[in-house]
């Protein structure tokens, strides 16, 4: 648990939100919130994403400003833990080498929203201080309630698989290797994010 807790420190990441204006009688009423989809075009298949606004505005707001700006096309799934998460959104690869993108300004850390880091959820990747999380993100592919709140504040669920969890499936199954930082981790054949777009 202790090694799992460790990798994760390394890097996890944000999310996003939107609100769509209701009208009553012919006067805007107050704004209702949307549960935006984002669809993940990968190496191995596609991923479609349902994100919760409600629960989680802040992350995914963030995640979606990274998707807009087409920040995710070309990185890859840099960890692979299989009993655990998949995660990515903050590398690429060139030369065979993981190279880091620029990511805007962290974020607050909304592990307290309630949302639980069930197997098919989406959540914030981030380092040990709460309110670090950028760009990365992680999806659980296991019941990982040790990274729920309160242990270590809580790694902010935003979202969950609505779509391609054979996908994940086939990620997590993949072999993996010593990253640059010597954790048995990075995926033997890459998995790349081809691109990251919201569905209509």
């Amino acid at each position: 648990m202790k090694r799992h807790l460790a990798l994760l420190a390394i890097v996890l990441f944000p999310a996003f939100a939107s609100c769509e204006p209701a009208k009553e009688a012919g006067k805007p009423a107050a704004a209702a919130v949307k549960a935006p989809k984002v669809r993940l075009k990968t190496s191995l298949g596609d991923i479609v994403l349902e994100l919760n606004a409600e629960k989680a505005p802040i992350s995914v707001g963030n995640f979606l400003s990274y998707v807009k700006k087409k920040h995710y096309d070309g990185t890859v799934f840099h960890r692979v833990i299989p009993d655990f998460m998949i995660q990515g959104g903050g590398f690429t690869l060139s030369d065979g080498k993981l190279v880091e993108k620029p990511a805007g300004k962290p974020i607050k850390n909304e592990g307290q929203n309630g949302l639980k880091n069930l197997k098919g959820t989406i959540a914030m990747a981030r380092t040990p201080a709460l309110d670090s999380a950028t760009s990365q993100f992680f999806i659980n592919v296991a019941d990982n309630a040790m990274l729920d709140y309160p242990s270590n504040g809580g790694y902010a669920v935003f979202g969950k698989v609505v779509e391609g969890m054979d996908v994940v499936d086939k990620i997590k199954s993949g072999k993996t290797v010593a990253d640059p930082r010597g954790e048995p981790s990075s995926p033997v054949e890459p998995v790349v994010i081809k691109s990251a777009s919201v569905v209509d």
